[in-house]
C-alpha cells in the first residue's frame, strides 16, 4: 500500500481533500492527522474492523485503549453512557484542548477501543485541521499517536512516514504540532478523579475546576493490570521512546557520564534545558538545548529525539528538569522513553 501524503493549510484546511480523508476514514480506512499535541492515527471509532487495524498498524497491545476523538462535546453522547457534573466543569473550560477524559462507555463503542474495558476515553482536539476532519467524516474518530507502538510519537508529517508509510491510506500534513507532548488523562469513574497521564494542563488547573486529583502511578497500574484492559492510553512502563537508547541523568552529572561514554567511543547526544555554561562540549557530543520552560521544552521535546534518533548516536543522555509539578508530564515522557 502507497501512503498518500496530503500537504494542508491548517489555518485553512483544502475541503477536497479533507472530503477525500474523510470517505477513507468512513471505508474503514487509516489517516494521519494532526492535532495541538501530536499526529494521531485515525479510524473510524464505531467500526471495529477499522479500529482493529490501528492495532496491527502500529504493533499495540490489545489491552491498551485507544482515545475516540469527537468535534465537540455534544458527540459525546455517542459513545459515553454517563456525563458526571465535573465533565461538564471541565470541558467548558477546557475543550477543545489537549484533556482526555475517562468516562463509561456505551454499547456502541467496539470492545477492539476499550481493549474490552467498561470505559471509554474521549477528547474534542483544538486543531484546525483535526475539527475540520471531524466535521467533515461526521464520525467518531479514534486515534492514537501515529506512530509503531512504544516509539517516539510523532510531531512532523516525516516522523509519521518514518514510523507508518506504506501501513496507513493517508497522512495529511498540517506542519508541526504545536504541544508536543500527548494530553492529559484524567479518569471520572473513581472518587476522587484519578489522573492516569500527566500532559499540557496541570493538576493544579485540574483542581481548580473539581477539586482534589489523585495522582497514579501508571506504571504500576500496568503491572498490576497485566494483559487486562488498561484504563487508559499513555501508561505502558516503556513509551515515547527513540530507537536509540536514552539515559536519564540529574543536573551536575553530565561531565561524568559524557567522560564515560567518549572513553567507551561511544557516539553521543545530550540534550539539556539549561545549556553547558562554560564547559567545553567535545565535538563529538550532538548537544541540543531546549527552553527552560515546560511548555516551550514539551514543545521541542519529540523533534529533537527524531533528530537524534536518525543521527547513528549510539546514546543519547538526557539531563532531567526539575522535579516539581510544573515539569511532571515531561518527566514522565523522558522516563517512560528511558525504561528498558
Amino acid at each position: 500500500m502507497k501512503t498518500v501524503v496530503i500537504p494542508l493549510d491548517s489555518a485553512a484546511p483544502d475541503k477536497e481533500a479533507l472530503a477525500e480523508a474523510a470517505r477513507v476514514l468512513r471505508r474503514g480506512g487509516l489517516v494521519a492527522f494532526p492535532t495541538e499535541t501530536v499526529y494521531g492515527l485515525g479510524a473510524h471509532a464505531l467500526d471495529a474492523a477499522a479500529a482493529a487495524r490501528i492495532f496491527a498498524a502500529k504493533g499495540r497491545p490489545a489491552n491498551n485503549p485507544l482515545i475516540v476523538h469527537l468535534a465537540d462535546a455534544a458527540g459525546v453522547q455517542q459513545v459515553v453512557a454517563n456525563w458526571p457534573e465535573p465533565a461538564e466543569r471541565l470541558v467548558k473550560r477546557f475543550w477543545p484542548g489537549p484533556l482526555t477524559l475517562v468516562l463509561p462507555r456505551r454499547d456502541t463503542v467496539p470492545d477492539v477501543v476499550t481493549a474490552k474495558g467498561p470505559t471509554v476515553a474521549v477528547r474534542v482536539p483544538a486543531h484546525p485541521v483535526a475539527q475540520a476532519l471531524l466535521r467533515t467524516a461526521d464520525v467518531p474518530i479514534a486515534a492514537p499517536s501515529a506512530n509503531r507502538s512504544t516509539e517516539l510519537s510523532p510531531t512532523r508529517a516525516e516522523h509519521v512516514l518514518r514510523s507508518l508509510d506504506g501501513r496507513i491510506e493517508m497522512l495529511l500534513d498540517g506542519g508541526p504540532t504545536s504541544g508536543g507532548i500527548e494530553s492529559t488523562v484524567l479518569d471520572l469513574t473513581t472518587t476522587p478523579p484519578r489522573l492516569l497521564r500527566p500532559g499540557p494542563i496541570s493538576i493544579a488547573e485540574l483542581e481548580a475546576e473539581i477539586g482534589t486529583v489523585a495522582r497514579v502511578c501508571s506504571s504500576t497500574v500496568a503491572a498490576r493490570n497485566g494483559l487486562h484492559p488498561l484504563p487508559s492510553p499513555g501508561m505502558m512502563p516503556r513509551h515515547y521512546a527513540p530507537r536509540t537508547p536514552l539515559e536519564c541523568i540529574e543536573t551536575g552529572k553530565e561531565p561524568e557520564c559524557l567522560a564515560s561514554l567518549l572513553r567507551a567511543k561511544r557516539r553521543i547526544g545530550w540534550v539539556t534545558f539549561a545549556g553547558p555554561g562554560e564547559r567545553i562540549v567535545p565535538s563529538e557530543v550532538h548537544l541540543r538545548v531546549l527552553p527552560s520552560d515546560p511548555a516551550g521544552y514539551a514543545a521541542q521535546l519529540y523533534a529533537v529525539l527524531h533528530e537524534l534518533d536518525v543521527a547513528g548516536l549510539d546514546h543519547i543522555l538526557v539531563t532531567l528538569p526539575p522535579d516539581t509539578e510544573d515539569w511532571l508530564a515531561v518527566r514522565d515522557r523522558l522516563r517512560r522513553a528511558a525504561h528498558s
